[in-house]
């Protein structure tokens, strides 16, 4: 009878033990939102762990308003290093806060502070034996007069673009995909993929609200859509336990 009871804890430990974690690290458009249920505003992260097993754990640990800067020195990071384990994922997508030129607590050059940043957040998930994956940010609906989306986020992108590159890390160009289905709805439809009410129209806010930066649920979802289907298409092998988890 022990070795039965032994047997049926070792496969409950074994089940345990073959979860991954993936933890998302960013800003306010993959953070979760308070309120969920009332609140119409998403980050793309918030709503990712439908789209896999229960074998994969979402951490989502982005948060509103923060940099690759804010991040590292509120010790944001340290606390996830420290829970890292072989095998889990960090996804990794700033740049928005890091453009704010104007606040030194967040700003960093992308050339180097940012460039420095993204390299630590790599290499030390690698010292843990975790998988880092770079996102480039996704992009804000900033059409012009003629209905061109015009880029708001200067060189981030293309650091986050060379680092992966250099480093060989999983990459997936959210800013890319997310021009694309920007410009699929166009400059009018493409509201409703972020948020723009009337005063009253949505009880959650009292105002007008014209925000070009956040996303709606439909946008979050678009966008978690997007980075499951481009970790479908990868061929890196790292990414092949997070393809097998996938609905």
């Amino acid at each position: 009878m022990k070795k039965y009871i032994i047997l049926t804890l070792l496969i409950t430990s074994l089940g345990f033990a073959q979860k991954t974690t993936l933890y998302c690290i960013g800003d306010s458009t993959m953070a979760n939102k308070k309120d969920p249920e009332k609140n119409p505003e998403h980050g793309w992260a918030q709503v990712l762990q439908p789209f896999f097993t229960d074998n994969i754990i979402v951490e989502n640990k982005a948060v509103n308003g923060r940099s690759t800067k804010s991040f590292i020195a509120e010790k944001r990071w340290d606390s996830i290093y420290t829970k890292l384990k072989k095998g889990d994922y960090v996804f990794i997508e700033f740049g928005h806060n890091d453009e704010k030129i104007e606040d030194p607590s967040r700003y960093t050059n992308p050339h180097t502070v940012y460039r420095y940043n993204l390299i630590k957040f790599v290499k030390e998930s690698r010292a843990k034996g975790a998988i880092p994956v770079l996102l480039t940010s996704i992009s804000r609906r900033n059409f012009n007069e003629k209905g061109v989306l015009i880029p708001t986020h200067g060189d981030y992108p293309l650091e986050t673009r060379l680092v992966a590159q250099e480093y060989k890390v999983p990459f997936i160009d959210l800013e890319y995909f997310t021009e694309v289905l920007e410009q699929s709805y166009g400059p009018e439809q493409s509201k409703l993929l972020h948020l723009h009410f009337k005063a009253g129209e949505n009880p959650y806010y009292d105002k007008d609200k014209a925000d070009d930066t956040h996303l709606s649920l439909k946008g979050a979802t678009e966008i978690a859509q997007i980075a499951v289907n481009e970790i479908k298409q990868s061929q890196d092998s790292s990414l092949q336990k997070l393809k097998k988890e996938i609905k």
